[in-house]
């Protein structure tokens, strides 16, 4: 067994505005917040803790950073849309009128928006 292998994850999401990081975490993608301690808000998403970090300056990354593996892919885009959320268009990609990509061979989905510092995050197919 690996040092790690049986460790569970926490994922750490940088954030310059908690509150309002929150607040999009929780009200429009429906995470469920667990709590909150001196240094992030946190919620728990598919088993795993997800924590929302201050960090003042933070520059978010041009790729994905967080990615959900979902059962619906238009049917979730579109549970987002009614929520405000507005995803990304690639020029490079050919994404069909709600932003979804359908990889090669039919059998991946993905769609990409940001949450309100920048980074960016996906729903592809489970």
């Amino acid at each position: 067994m690996g040092i790690l292998e049986a460790a569970h994850p926490s994922i750490i999401v940088c954030t310059r505005d908690r509150a309002r990081s929150t607040a999009f975490y929780r009200d429009v993608l429906g995470l469920k917040f667990t709590g909150e301690d001196n240094f992030a808000a946190i919620f728990s998403t598919g088993g795993v803790t997800l924590r929302l970090s201050t960090v003042a300056g933070f520059t978010p990354h041009e790729h994905t950073i967080l990615g959900f593996h979902v059962p619906d892919v238009p049917a979730t885009v579109k549970a987002l849309l009614e929520q405000g959320v507005t995803f990304n268009r690639y020029p490079a990609f050919h994404q069909d009128v709600l932003g979804i990509l359908t990889l090669p061979g039919g059998a991946r989905r993905v769609a990409w928006f940001c949450d309100p510092d920048g980074n960016l995050l996906s729903i592809t197919d489970v």
